[in-house]
């Protein structure tokens, strides 16, 4: 009787085909599983559309801004201003340079193709981050002059309200306020006589 047991439970013993197939389904599944976890991971890495957004490159057309007129737009969540200057206002930039802590823009708040009092490709359009140096108030446009509440002299340029700081047209600040360094200029070309490209710098010729 025992005899028999045993010699019928021999074939009853794993097929080395079907481990073979069990083995591989099951690390199959493993793998798949593991791409599932790992997805939302690997995902996760990727910049968001939003993120991509806010860092791209911003095109401005400026055909109907005014000479005198202040253009905002935003650019890396940060306010930009296009403002077209006037010859008086451009002849106002050397009137002021010795009340100016960095007249000649030696701190590095601007493109290296950003030089001269203009701080600008071209001199009558200024493109500027409208955000103080101090602590990052939004300084108010003032071109308008004599504005005595600001300054004896004032030739017209930025003011923040939040704690006096001073800036001329070209976002240059005065000397003795809390600000400690110039407006910063962004990295901008331009694509046509119409049309600027915020975030991106002049294509070498």
């Amino acid at each position: 009787m025992s005899t028999q047991s045993v010699a019928s439970a021999a074939p009853t013993g794993v097929d080395p085909g079907r481990r073979r197939f069990l083995t591989l389904a099951t690390s199959g599944v493993g793998a798949v599983g593991a791409g599932f976890v790992a997805w939302p991971f690997l995902a996760s890495l990727k910049p968001s559309e939003r993120a991509k957004a806010l860092g791209a490159p911003v095109t401005v057309d400026i055909s109907a801004l005014e000479a005198g007129q202040k253009l905002n737009v935003a650019w890396r969540g940060k306010p930009v201003w296009i403002v077209k200057r006037t010859p008086d206002m451009l002849a106002s930039l050397a009137q002021v340079k010795g009340e100016l802590a960095d007249p000649e823009s030696e701190q590095p708040q601007q493109p290296d193709y950003i030089k001269g009092d203009a701080r600008a490709i071209k001199p009558e359009i200024l493109v500027m981050v409208g955000s103080c140096t101090h602590l990052g108030c939004s300084p108010t446009f003032r071109p308008d002059k004599p504005a005595p509440e600001i300054a004896a002299d004032w030739q017209g340029g930025f003011y923040c309200p939040c704690h006096g700081s001073k800036f001329d047209l070209s976002g240059r600040v005065y000397k003795s306020v809390p600000a400690p360094i110039n407006l910063m200029v962004p990295p901008y070309r331009f694509a046509n006589d119409t049309t600027v490209v915020i975030g991106e710098d002049p294509v070498a010729a």
